[in-house]
């Protein structure tokens, strides 16, 4: 039982998926060892905050009979996944980390996890986030700390370090997060994950909460629904089923996704970014983004050192200080003019370039409350730009540091080249291995 359960916990969710439809493994016993896992492992990651084995199990039994009688869900059928807190899953608690929240249960799903749902897939629970979702650490007076499955002293980050944690220690095959600076892409890079942030517009909010409850495009642009997984693959399946208008949010555009599989590298064009005056990374982390350049250079990618616009890292700043009450109205409308103008500032910059290689943070996962080091402006300002231009930024693991933790590399691209961003991730991760279960 041991080794069949750790075979089928490794396995990507296209894997899975596989197996499942050929009836070479039961979706009952898929979702049973992952069951298990979470047993194993969650109470030294605290990960998984509401688990809905019962249910899971009952469904997954369902997938099998379907599957008997020649039916099949979707390509994802029979196949588990879990999601941050601040996506609504109907009779599952939501209590986004924040005490007045305990206790509620929403009756509806978000739109991104009903799609999933609809493509076969099986929720198997809520994992752990900041209060309300937002922070780049996982800790809350609700459920308390998440710590990283490589290094228990250490923190998966945030915002969506729960789901990155429990996908990485085997509980969960793939999943869904938030990201509004950092929030999918850094807590897939301290833990060794695939992930995207998609192109603003692109994937529905409906469902996706915060402390002033629903979120929008208008009254939070930077936030996108995301997807994290061990695999490319994966992370580029589960962003084609949650994509497209749900007639609900009006900030969604129907645009088509391209596939990775269709984009030629050959010839594009990559800006690489090593280093900014805001956060000077180890010599580990310049070395994996060098390496990346150099598998991309070898696919036919012009790979060379670029500086991309300035002045994010201020507009980022100013946006956070806007959802207080330190701001007037004059001065939101100067912050959204000078919003504008760096978003212009990076159209150009597109015109050059095809992709943008970066880290994705300083260097790997670091102990818990330790995220800010003396001397360090900010740690975040390598993921923040492409939150507000709405750009796709993928990460996949490309190098790991002296301590044996994983390092991930950020591979950006224009609005609406989602397929760009991971046609690149894609050959990174055949290139440099992408993820590694933790040794522990």
């Amino acid at each position: 039982m041991a080794s069949i359960d750790i075979e089928l916990t490794s396995a990507t969710a296209t894997e899975l998926a596989g197996l499942i439809a050929a009836r070479d493994v039961a979706a009952v016993e898929v979702v049973a060892a992952h069951v298990r896992r979470i047993a194993d492992v969650n109470g030294a990651i605290n990960a998984v905050v509401a688990l809905d084995a019962e249910r899971a199990l009952a469904r997954a039994r369902e997938a099998d009979d379907a599957l008997a009688g020649g039916e099949r869900w979707g390509p994802l059928h029979g196949v588990p996944f879990t999601v941050k807190d601040n996506l609504s899953a109907a009779g599952l608690p939501m209590a986004i980390g924040a005490p007045e929240r305990a206790g509620i249960v929403p009756e509806t799903d978000a739109t991104a996890v009903a799609r999933l749902r609809a493509a076969g897939a099986i929720l198997l629970g809520k994992t752990n986030c900041p209060p309300y979702g937002g922070g780049i650490e996982t800790d809350n007076p609700v459920y308390g700390r998440t710590s990283n499955p490589y290094d228990l002293a250490r923190t998966p980050g945030g915002s969506s370090g729960g789901e990155a944690a429990i996908i990485a220690a085997g509980g969960s095959p793939c999943g869904l997060g938030t990201d509004s600076g950092a929030s999918v892409r850094l807590p897939a890079h301290f833990c060794g994950l695939a992930s995207i942030k998609p192109t603003a517009g692109r994937v529905p909010l409906t469902g996706v909460l915060d402390d002033l409850g629903q979120l929008g495009a208008l009254s939070d642009p930077r936030t996108q629904v995301g997807a994290l997984a061990r695999s490319v693959a994966d992370v580029a399946l589960l962003l084609r089923l949650t994509g497209g208008p749900d007639g609900r949010d009006g900030g969604v555009v129907p645009m088509p996704l391209g596939e990775p599989g269709d984009v030629v590298l050959r010839g594009l064009r990559a800006a690489v970014v090593t280093d900014n005056p805001l956060a000077t990374p180890t010599p580990e982390t310049v070395a994996a983004v060098e390496d990346a350049a150099a598998a991309l250079r070898a696919a036919g990618v012009v790979a060379e050192a670029a500086e991309t616009p300035a002045g994010g890292h201020e507009i980022t700043l100013e946006i956070w200080r806007s959802y207080g009450d330190d701001m007037d109205a004059a001065a939101l409308y100067g912050l959204l003019r000078r919003w504008d103008a760096y978003r212009g500032d990076w159209a150009a910059f597109d015109r050059r370039y095809d992709l943008v290689l970066s880290p994705v943070f300083p260097g790997p996962a670091r102990p818990h409350g330790g995220m800010h080091v003396p001397g360090e402006i900010e740690p975040t300002s390598y993921t923040t730009p492409h939150s507000l231009t709405g750009r796709p930024a993928a990460t996949v693991r490309c190098g790991t540091s002296p301590e044996g933790l994983p390092i991930a590399v950020q591979v950006a691209a224009a609005p609406w080249r989602d397929d760009v961003a991971l046609a690149a991730a894609l050959r990174l991760e055949q290139e440099l291995g992408g993820w590694r279960a933790p040794e522990a």
